[in-house]
This record gives C-alpha cells, sequence and structure tokens, in this order.
C-alpha cells in the first residue's frame, strides 16, 4: 500500500552505493543537457529563458518520485512549449507579466487535469489521439517550432502574424533587407559543433559544449554591442514625432484593453442576473462597448505595427566621441563625421519607448541577466474565468504531453524490464505540473532525448532525477551569471537539433500501407496543423475527428462475409479469396459488436445474400465474431429471424459468446431460435444442417455434385 502511495520507496529496495554512483552520474549528465534545453524552450513558451529553469526545478524530481518510470527525464519540452505559446497568444503579449502569470495558472491546470485522470484511473483516454495523427502532428511541429526560430538565426525582429507561414514571410522579407551576419555564423556554428560531437559520440554533452564556447566566443568578441542613448541622438527626420506615435498607440490599447476588461467584468454581472430569461438593455449596451472598444483595439494595433515595422528597419551609423554616441541613417553620414563603420538599429518591443533611454543594437542578442536564486513559491492566480479558458488548451496539453511521456517509457520499459503503470505516470506527471507551477513553473512533460540520454548514462531509479533537479537548484543559486552572454542565436540552434527527431516522413507512409485512410488522416492533420498555426489545436481536432469518423463509419459497416471452404477444407471468406460457395446453405460471419448503428446492416447483408443464391434453403450466421449485443441488436437478429422464418428458410447460429447468449436469453430469443438451431462450432452446425436440409424431401435440392461443403453432406 506505501509503494502506491510513494512509488519512490520501491527504489530503495537492493538498492546499494553502485547503484546510487550510476544515479548519480546519470543525473549530473542529464542537468547538463537540460539546463540550456530548459532555457530555449522557455523562449519558445513566450517566456523569459530563465523560466525554463524554473520549469526544470521541481517538476523532474516530483514526476520521478511519484510516477511509475525509473528513467523518464521529465521538463520542458518543444511541443508543450510551442502549445503553451500558441494557446496563450491571444490572452496576452508574450514575455508580458500577464503572460506569464497565464503560463503558470496553465501548468496548474495541465497538472489537475493530468493527476485526476491518473487518480480515476482514466488513462485510456489518450487512446482517442490515434497514432496517425500523432504523427501527422508531430511532424507539422516539428517544422513550424524550427522555423520559429529563423528570426534568431537571421537577427531579425518581426511581428507575428495570424497565422505561422505568413510570420515566416515577414521573417524572410526582414532577412533580405538586413541580415546580421555574426549571429547567423554563431547559430551555424552552434549546429555544426552539435552534429560533429554527435557523429563523433553520441555520449559527449554536445548541447553543453556548444552553449559554452558560444557564450565564451560571445563574451570575448563582444558579440553584443548595446548602448542606450536619448531620442535626441538619433538624427533621423522625424524619427522623435514616430516614436510619439507609436506610444500613443501602445497607450490605446492599453486604456482601451483596461476599459474592455472592466466592461467585460460588467457584462459577466449582467448575464449572470438575467440568466437565460433574456437581455436587458444595459447588457446589450455593455455588449456593444465591448465590440466597439475591440474594434479600435484592432486599429490601434495595426498602427503600432506599421510605426514599429518602420522604427526596426532604419539602418543607422555611430559616431562616437569619448562616452557619447550619435547615430544616422546607414550611408548618410555628415561631412566631416566619421562613423563606426557598423549597423545599428532601434530595440523596438511591445511597450512603450523611453525617450530618455532609447536601446540600440549594434550587435546579438543575447540572454542577458537570469535573477540568481531561487524562484519564489506562490500559489497561480486561478479564479473560475481562467479556468474555463484555459480549460481546453490544458486538456489537449495534458493528452499530448502524457502520450509523449508514456511512449517514452514504455520504450525504456521494454529495454530494462520493469513495470509501468499509465495512471501512476499520469498521476506523477500532475503532480509535478501542479507543484511545479507553485515555483513559477508552466507546463512540462516527459523528453525523449533526455530520457535516452538517463538511460543511456545506466540511471537504476529515479533518484538520477532528483540529483538532476539538485543541479539545476545549483545552477540558479551559484552559476546564472555565466550564463550572460550566451547567444540566443545558440538557444535556436539548440532547439532546431532538438525537434529534428520528431521528423518522421515514412510515418505517413507506413500508416498509408497499414490503411489508406490512416495515411490520408496523418496527412490531413500534418497539413491542417500546418495551415493553423500557432493554432495548433485545430490539427489535432480535425484528426481526431476524422479518426472517430472512419471509427463510426466501419462500426456501422462492419464485415459481414459469405463463408466457403478453400483447398485446405477451411471455412474462409468467399468474396476475398473468390471462392465458390453452397447453392443451398449461406454461411455468414459478422465481425463486430451487433449494436444499434449497425443492427439493420446485418439484415441488409443477408437479404443480399438472399437475392444472390436463388436456390437459398438455410442461413447459418457465423456468430464468433459478434463481442456485444445491445436492445437495437438484438431486435434486428429477432426480426430476421421471423423473416427467415416466414419465407420458409431455415436459421441457426453458431459460436455464441457468452455475453451474447445472456442476451438472449434474457429476451426469449434464444427459445425463438431454438435451441436445436443453436450449435456451439460451424463444423457441428454445418454437418447438422446439411443432414436437415438433404433428407427433407419437401425441399429439393439441385447441383450438389461440386458444393464446397460435401465434406459435412451425410453419406
Amino acid at each position: 500500500m506505501l509503494t502506491k502511495i510513494f512509488p519512490f520507496l520501491a527504489w530503495f529496495q537492493d538498492y546499494s552505493g553502485g547503484k546510487f554512483k550510476l544515479d548519480f552520474v546519470a543525473g549530473i549528465t542529464v542537468a547538463l543537457v537540460l539546463i540550456p534545453q530548459s532555457m530555449a524552450y522557455a523562449q519558445l513558451a513566450g517566456l523569459p529563458a530563465y523560466y525554463g529553469l524554473y520549469a526544470a526545478f521541481l517538476p523532474p524530481m516530483i514526476a520521478a518520485l511519484f510516477g511509475s518510470s525509473r528513467q523518464l527525464g521529465t521538463g520542458p519540452v518543444a511541443v508543450v512549449s510551442l502549445m503553451s505559446a500558441a494557446s496563450l497568444a491571444p490572452l496576452a503579449s508574450a514575455g508580458s507579466p500577464e503572460f506569464i502569470a497565464y503560463s503558470i495558472a496553465l501548468a496548474l491546470v495541465v497538472g489537475i487535469f493530468q493527476f485526476s485522470l491518473g487518480v480515476l484511473r482514466l488513462g485510456m483516454v489518450v487512446n482517442f489521439l490515434s497514432h496517425p495523427v500523432i504523427n501527422g502532428f508531430t511532424n507539422a511541429a516539428a517544422i513550424i517550432i524550427a522555423s520559429s526560430q529563423f528570426s534568431k538565426f537571421f537577427g531579425v525582429y518581426v511581428d507575428s502574424a495570424p497565422h505561422h507561414y505568413q510570420t515566416m514571410v515577414r521573417v524572410f522579407q526582414a532577412a533580405m533587407d538586413y541580415t546580421h551576419i555574426p549571429t547567423l555564423v554563431y547559430g551555424i556554428g552552434a549546429v555544426a559543433i552539435m552534429v560533429v560531437l554527435r557523429r563523433i559520440n553520441p555520449r559527449i554533452p554536445n548541447v553543453l559544449i556548444a552553449v559554452v564556447i558560444t557564450t565564451l566566443l560571445s563574451y570575448f568578441t563582444h558579440f553584443n554591442n548595446d548602448a542606450s542613448v536619448p531620442a535626441g541622438a538619433i538624427h533621423v527626420d522625424g524619427i522623435e514625432k514616430t516614436m510619439t506615435e507609436f506610444n500613443q498607440a501602445i497607450m490605446a490599447i492599453k486604456e482601451k484593453g483596461d476599459e474592455r476588461t472592466r466592461i467585460g467584468k460588467e457584462v459577466d454581472t449582467l448575464q449572470a442576473e438575467h440568466g437565460s430569461h433574456g437581455a436587458s438593455i444595459e447588457l446589450i449596451k455593455a455588449k456593444h462597448e465591448v465590440d466597439i472598444l475591440t474594434a479600435e483595439m484592432e486599429e490601434a494595433k495595426i498602427h503600432s505595427e506599421d510605426l514599429r515595422y518602420e522604427l526596426r528597419h532604419m539602418k543607422l551609423e555611430a559616431v562616437k566621441e569619448g562616452e557619447q554616441f550619435t547615430f544616422y541613417p546607414k550611408g548618410h553620414l555628415p561631412d566631416g563625421l566619421k562613423g563606426d563603420g557598423g549597423t545599428w538599429r532601434i530595440k523596438v518591443k511591445n511597450s512603450s519607448l523611453d525617450p530618455a533611454k532609447i536601446t540600440m543594437m549594434g550587435g546579438g542578442a543575447i540572454v542577458g541577466t537570469i535573477p540568481e536564486g531561487l524562484p519564489k513559491f506562490a500559489i497561480p492566480v486561478l479564479n473560475a474565468k481562467t479556468f474555463s479558458k484555459l480549460l481546453p488548451t490544458a486538456i489537449i496539453i495534458s493528452l499530448l504531453g502524457f502520450m509523449e511521456a508514456i511512449a517514452i517509457a514504455k520504450a525504456m520499459a521494454a529495454k530494462t524490464g520493469q513495470k509501468l503503470d499509465p495512471n501512476q505516470e499520469l498521476i506523477g506527471q500532475g503532480l509535478g505540473n501542479i507543484l511545479g507551477s507553485l515555483s513559477s513553473s508552466y507546463a512540462t512533460s516527459g523528453s525523449f532525448s533526455r530520457s535516452a540520454v538517463n538511460l543511456q548514462a545506466g540511471a537504476v531509479s529515479g533518484i538520477s532525477s532528483v540529483v538532476t533537479s539538485l543541479m539545476v537548484v545549483a545552477t540558479l543559486l551559484f552559476f546564472t551569471p555565466l550564463l550572460y552572454h550566451l547567444p540566443q542565436a545558440t538557444l535556436a540552434a539548440v532547439i532546431m537539433m532538438a525537434v529534428i527527431g520528431l521528423l518522421n516522413v515514412k510515418g505517413f507512409a507506413h500508416a498509408w500501407k497499414a490503411q489508406w485512410y490512416d495515411g490520408a488522416i496523418s496527412i490531413l492533420a500534418f497539413c491542417v496543423t500546418l495551415y493553423f498555426a500557432p493554432h495548433l489545436d485545430k490539427g489535432i481536432m480535425v484528426g481526431v475527428a476524422l479518426s472517430m469518423a472512419v471509427f463510426l463509419y466501419k462500426s456501422m459497416r462492419p464485415v459481414v462475409a459469405s463463408l466457403s471452404m478453400n483447398e485446405n477444407n477451411v471455412l474462409t471468406n468467399a468474396e476475398h479469396y473468390r471462392l465458390k460457395g453452397c447453392r443451398h446453405v449461406s454461411v455468414v460471419r459478422f465481425d463486430g459488436a451487433l449494436f444499434f448503428a449497425n443492427a439493420s446492416y446485418l439484415d441488409e447483408q443477408v437479404a443480399k445474400f438472399r437475392t444472390e443464391q436463388p436456390d437459398l434453403r438455410y442461413v447459418l450466421l457465423d456468430a464468433k465474431g459478434i463481442n456485444d449485443m445491445d436492445a437495437s441488436g438484438e431486435e434486428a437478429l429477432a426480426m430476421l429471424v421471423a423473416r427467415m422464418r416466414a419465407a420458409k428458410l431455415g436459421f441457426a447460429m453458431c459460436g455464441i459468446k457468452g455475453q451474447v447468449m445472456t442476451v438472449m436469453e434474457r429476451t426469449g430469443l434464444h427459445n425463438k431460435i431454438g435451441a436445436d438451431h443453436l450449435f456451439p462450432d460451424t463444423e457441428t452446425a454445418l454437418k447438422s444442417i446439411l443432414e436437415e436440409i438433404h433428407t427433407n424431401p419437401d425441399l429439393p435440392l439441385k447441383g450438389c455434385g461440386d458444393c464446397p461443403l460435401t465434406k459435412y453432406i451425410p453419406a
């Protein structure tokens, strides 16, 4: 009982110092991969890089302590990070305090949902996400994740468009206008280091080495070269007016957003008061005001984007006099002044510009300051309205994250021979997200790459994950200053290399070979996910809907086969193997549960066989494939029996399963058919039926000389 509540107690059975050494080394090895990866994934989730370290603090340890897998490495992962960012984008601007709060609250909701599924033993719900759907989604997600890093590779800044492909068009247009070559070199260099080291030996911590090398180079070459100047130091005609207009647009968005939030609360209050009894004039007016404010906000956003584009695309040259900088349009320096020869740009985010401190970028982007110390422990703000907003996304993230985690855990369990409990794994993942949210973590899941590293390093228990978490703690307490000069291009390279493993083009061909419709569903899920990105839930929903539609169609139209004897004297599908059937006896096999959705289909198929066989005398229903039967199925079967008897045709059943026989006995269908027409197997049934029709003088038979059922005809 204790090990069910506290699974980690089982680790210490036959545990030894040698095993601890293996776990300790594995934990450190995983931490060396996790720390840079987590920072990269946090930015993919729209958060400051250090929030990745917060997500790598408690979740790995908690998930290991309360999960069932001893080698599963939990923490930030690419797909969940992208899903988190995409789902929260409509609610707040990426990186803003509101966005961070939503991300942490989303982790809490994901954790609650996963924990609830585990406690209620409902791990089987992940079966609704079929493999073709997941294959299509993950391939599309890999492309989206990798391409989302192009802006950091080229050192350009663009606003996100409604669709991901539109954003990519903006990125390439900006890159064609200006690419920061040192940034591109750092990104390509980081990829090259990781690829080469991985080929030399997969066990080498290639990610860590790439981070260390590029960070040192960034520090010694002054890769980052920002300057803070007043707006007056930028000598571009009309720039102060442009900045003022931009600030006014940003302020208008905020003011109208605050006003919309206030009126939105009034709408909620008025709706609660009136319920379903109708709307008051006040409610109609309030909703109208919300719509007007929304339209005005969109107009202000478009205006701010135009101004931000104008400011970002200014290419300037610096003139340094002592410690003071002045900036002029590139290639248009006043006579007598000598520029530094570099290209400078104005750093413009989604917030207002301070005219006294304009940040000018003369180099590449780095991680910058990471707060030292552990994150603050606090309960995320989560009310009913926020919960309802986040729940749909949380469900998808929960199921996707758990599917990824359980697939990895099963693969490792097959190698180690350990027993795996999917529901316990849900509990572990859920608690990891719940307790992680208390320490400012965003949603996490099991990682394939880090789990593989953990297994290869020789981990024998979850103590390795505890060691990993402690290494992250040490980093937060003592080593964050060392990450200041880490180039953003390196983090982009880390993400791009990590998601290459998600690409599985062969999966499409494999699904198509298995069933063409599975291949079609996989391709459609892929295309829909790509098109609607960053709204990734659309691809999942379409895939699940198509899978359910195919399942329902197949359930409504199960295989109803007419059986005949083959050359090996085995009854098999006559149509599939092109076998000649008996003219007088039709052996019909129904493959599937007989229920309301397909009850009439059996009658339709039997009627078709009767039409094709004018000399038919008897129908034998082989029920070995009928696993269940509901009231509609029983009624349809009873009507079939009645019609057969009315047409003076014989009817019998064989191979009836216990649960189906129980239904027939309770409803009286057993007696209606007659015990002498219910047989345990096909051979017994055919011998009895053929003897009956061949000894009945009232049923003259023709053409029995070449009957495939001759084996059962009495001498």
